[in-house]
């Protein structure tokens, strides 16, 4: 009888892991002929051990690795200070304007890295509305008489710097510290701090021995994730910085279309993608303790009373409302106005408002064979956004319920997800070419190349949904008779059509904004948004920083809709 057990036990589990494989086999092959063979290509006809021995190839990569590791490192430091308190300011308290403030602070992350890059660009930028405004101010006002106003901003820069990275990624990915820390706030146990307190602990001992300790895993994961981010960004230091700021990102660009030395730039993928898969490993395992460490409890947000209280509620409400919603609201702004000549004809220009650059959108000066109307490559944009939906949702749901009860199997595929993330967007365009010849002329390789991208994204979203339906509504429901559709119709649709809907959203929002890997395979009567707006402002003329300043704010719209349907 012992034996019989066994073996019905061991067929049960042997079951289950056959289904796993199942769950898993999609996304799996998926991963396998558009990521590993495609990377696995590029490398075997380019990598070779005389790289490893070039001198100036060891000086390139050590460059390159150390000040990618430098301007991570700052960045993740800058969004720290930003988000903690912020995270705080969320957690703790309740005001006026909290829930805006919250989803204002959370477009950033799901904005495209052209339009982030256009709003600095807008408000700081040498054509933007601080620089412009300040020198017609100065201009005409009684200081117009002393030289060293104008001569600083005269010598004013500030696209091409590493303050204007710093910035845009602190922009970006302030919302992260915010959720993962924020949310480990508040779901922490208050009786925990009442008891310390009865028992003579100050502030200082109660945050440091009760609250720091829980939040350990919150505060290293949200800095890990940052610091992924941050250390494979591509998009806003190329259109920031500038080729001038080697990170490993833009070295791998650089080295694969600008300066051809393929062997290097293979090199600098493996480093790359050698980090990333670190990063993700010790992000999945500290995420998993976040989630066995904090439990949900009702929420203990009050209005500030304190007079400290209320001047850091009101200080960073003012912070954080300036620092995200100006770049945010600069962008139409400067859309609409005009303040430089469009050709040098500053005599006969009318400074002001205008709706020129939307107008001129439209209209093909040059006559180009490979002029796209801003309609057709809006069309392009949503129909790639579409697909990759389709794809990454298809893709997403076996492997997410295949998460929520993980077992050895998922710790190891898991970060396997990752990887895409931080891979080289060149290297994957590369591959692509090499791979497959001929086919990468069809666009569908488009959507499937932010597949890869927005996977991720769709599967962290769905896993909690999934993991927190019940079982025994569904063996209760099961019992009753529904059949198997029901139980889905009337259990698990109802409690994952929200978790669905947002990762559609991040799918949606992905494809839309996605500028590396485009920039390689898309073909160019068949451009995005973000193509077109990276077009525009690599031009010199103010009509064509007035036209990428159009783009960027229809895409900008388009993306925040999304958002807010969500």
């Amino acid at each position: 009888m012992k034996l019989l057990t066994f073996f019905e036990t061991k067929k049960t589990i042997n079951l289950s892991a056959n289904k796993r494989m199942l769950l898993w086999l999609p996304a799996f092959l998926f991963l396998l002929i558009f990521f590993f063979y495609p990377l696995s290509k590029i490398l075997n006809l380019t990598f070779d051990i005389s790289t490893l021995t070039n001198e100036n190839n060891l000086r390139i990569t050590l460059h390159a690795l150390r000040f990618t590791f430098y301007q991570a490192t700052l960045s993740t430091l800058l969004t720290f200070m930003l988000g903690i308190p912020s995270a705080i300011l969320f957690s703790k308290y309740n005001f006026f304007g909290k829930s805006f403030l919250r989803a204002i602070t959370a477009v950033p992350f799901m904005l495209p890295t052209v339009v982030v890059a256009a709003a600095f660009n807008s408000l700081l930028g040498p054509r933007g509305l601080i620089p412009l405004l300040s020198s017609f101010l100065f201009s005409h006002s009684p200081l117009s008489t002393f030289h060293f106003p104008q001569l600083l901003i005269t010598n004013y820069q500030f696209t091409g710097t590493l303050t204007a990275i710093l910035l845009a990624h602190v922009f970006y990915n302030t919302t992260i510290v915010i959720r993962i820390v924020g949310n480990a706030l508040s779901q922490l146990d208050s009786r925990l701090v009442s008891s310390a307190r009865v028992l003579g602990a100050n502030s200082f001992n109660v945050w440091r021995y009760i609250t720091l300790p829980l939040l350990k895993p919150a505060l290293f994961a949200s800095a890990l994730l940052v610091f992924m981010f941050n250390f494979t960004s591509f998009g806003v230091i190329l259109l920031l910085g500038g080729t001038n700021f080697s990170t490993l990102e833009v070295e791998i660009y650089i080295r694969a279309l600008q300066l051809p030395n393929l062997n290097l730039a293979a090199m600098l993928s493996i480093i790359q993608l050698f980090f990333t898969l670190i990063f993700s490993i010790l992000y999945t395992k500290t995420i998993n303790q976040i989630n066995t460490q904090t439990n949900p409890q009702f929420s203990t947000a009050r209005p500030p009373k304190t007079t400290k209280e209320k001047i850091f509620a009101t200080s960073f409400i003012i912070l954080l409302s300036s620092f995200f919603f100006l770049p945010i609201i600069s962008l139409p702004i400067r859309s609409l106005t005009r303040l430089e000549a469009d050709r040098a004809q500053r005599d006969q220009i009318q400074y002001g408002f205008t709706t020129d650059y939307y107008q001129e959108l439209f209209i093909n000066r040059r006559n180009s064979i490979f002029y796209v109307p801003p309609m057709q490559a809006t069309i392009n944009s949503l129909s790639y956004a579409g697909i990759t939906v389709l794809f990454s949702l298809a893709l997403g749901y076996p492997v997410a319920v295949a998460l929520a009860k993980p077992t050895h199997l998922e710790k190891f595929l898991d970060p396997l997800l990752l990887l895409p993330l931080g891979s080289s967007a060149v290297m994957l365009g590369l591959g692509f070419i090499l791979s497959f010849g001929r086919l990468i002329s069809s666009p569908l390789f488009v959507p499937i190349a932010h597949t890869l991208i927005a996977l991720p994204f769709v599967v962290r979203t769905l896993q909690p949904a999934i993991k927190s339906i019940p079982n025994k509504l569904r063996q209760t429901a099961s019992t009753l008779g529904a059949s198997p559709f029901k139980v889905w119709q009337t259990i698990d649709f109802p409690i994952l059509s929200r978790a669905t809907l947002t990762a559609a959203t991040f799918a949606f929002t992905i494809s839309l904004g996605e500028f590396g890997a485009t920039l390689l395979i898309n073909r160019p009567e068949y451009p995005t948004i973000p193509i077109a707006i990276s077009k525009f402002l690599s031009q010199p003329g103010g009509l064509n920083y007035g036209q990428a300043m159009a783009m960027a704010t229809l895409l900008m719209l388009l993306t925040t809709a999304s958002i807010f349907v969500n």
